[in-house]
């Protein structure tokens, strides 16, 4: 079954009841203007999500952008203006369809992101000034600039935050960057209330990457000889508990009780790259592990799909869930790995792949621009 077929989607409902959103992880025209996404939204879905290889798929897969791009191609616009020009438009269109659920929930949810281009990933300022001008040629308030959770990232997510931009921070893998991001959040909110501006709709997620951590760490399992079978294709749900751990600290302390009196929001955990990579692991797995109130799972068509054939909805994120995720990170510490240079290997890796698809995306533009000129 494919995503564009119609029917009642009761898990999609059924996971509102335990405290979690889905957010799609798929945007294109066809699907925004053909009545798809709006079947979805009636189903529960709550948000959507984009990116360079989403979109160069989109622009590889028919001709629903060719009216834009033979436009284009009478332009003096650059390729990457061009393809800004065209995501702009297709968040805008999708957020439009998505403001009932905002306005709904008071603005807590039915959010779409649009990511600063990835060679911004390590540049500061680049960050901020390209978020402030997508937010305001957006124009729309349930959207949210997806900011990667670098180091060089954090001051640029705060200070975005404290602009009152909404932010999805991405390519988070550690639970001491989404400690991080979490706080720059916390700043944000505090330097608001003290410049006497509104927090009430300020939102924000931070968006932990789920499967990339798997198959990082089955590798350096392997690579070791197969010891400790029991951690493999499980260090990647132990890792996004920790991190449900750090949150509850965070919304749980007195600091947060502060914010909150003065209406703040929680900054959601996301789970994204839910779809598996291993074929030997549940196509669900990364979705029935990761239930819980106050976070969002972010899913490709497919994977949505499988959940709403064979998944389950229980709460998963449960104390003993918790305790076992813990178990299983100092298990893998004292075999050797060091996850800190997990961490680094998969951003590293997430800027590149994000990076290449940008690039080829550009080409995808160049190609049809060409032909339609």
């Amino acid at each position: 079954m494919t995503h564009t077929q119609a029917r009642s989607r009761t898990r999609l409902k059924a996971l509102l009841g335990q405290g979690q959103s889905v957010w799609l992880d798929y945007l294109r025209r066809g699907h925004t203007r053909s009545g798809e996404l709006a079947a979805l939204i009636a189903d529960g879905l709550r948000g959507q999500t984009s990116n360079p290889t989403i979109f160069e798929h989109a622009m590889r897969a028919g001709a629903e952008y060719d009216v834009d791009l033979r436009t284009a191609a009478r332009s003096g616009r650059s390729d990457s203006e061009i393809f800004e020009a065209i995501a702009v438009t297709d968040v805008r269109e999708a957020a439009d369809l998505f403001r009932p659920v905002y306005e709904a929930t008071d603005g807590a949810d039915g959010f779409v992101s649009i990511e600063v281009s990835p060679g911004r990933a390590r540049d500061t300022e680049g960050s901020v000034s390209e978020a402030r001008r997508l937010w305001s040629d957006v124009g729309r308030p349930n959207v949210m600039i997806k900011i990667p959770g670098t180091r060089e990232g954090w001051p640029a997510i705060e200070r975005c935050l404290r602009d009152g931009i909404n932010v999805n921070i991405t390519l988070l893998f550690s639970v001491e960057h989404y400690r991080a991001v979490a706080h720059a959040y916390l700043n944000a909110l505090e330097a608001r209330l003290k410049a006497g501006e509104p927090v009430r709709r300020l939102a924000s997620v931070a968006s932990f990457f789920v499967s990339r951590v798997d198959t990082e760490v089955d590798r350096r399992l392997e690579a070791g000889g197969g010891r400790l079978p029991d951690l493999k294709g499980r260090i990647a749900v132990a890792n996004a508990q920790l991190a449900y751990g750090a949150f509850l600290e965070f919304t749980q302390g007195p600091r947060w009780g502060a914010l909150a009196a003065k209406g703040a929001r929680v900054q959601r955990p996301l789970w994204a790259s839910t779809g598996t990579k291993n074929p030997a692991y549940s196509v669900v797995r990364y979705v029935d592990s990761l239930i819980g109130p106050d976070t969002v799972t972010t899913v490709p068509p497919e994977t949505l799909e499988h959940f709403e054939d064979h998944g389950t909805v229980r709460c998963a994120l449960t104390g003993e869930a918790l305790a076992e995720g813990r178990r299983l990170m100092d298990a893998l510490a004292a075999a050797g790995i060091d996850f800190a240079d997990v961490n680094r290997v998969l951003e590293n890796e997430g800027i590149e792949k994000f990076a290449a698809s940008y690039r080829a995306v550009l080409g995808v533009i160049a190609e049809r621009r060409k032909a339609l000129a």
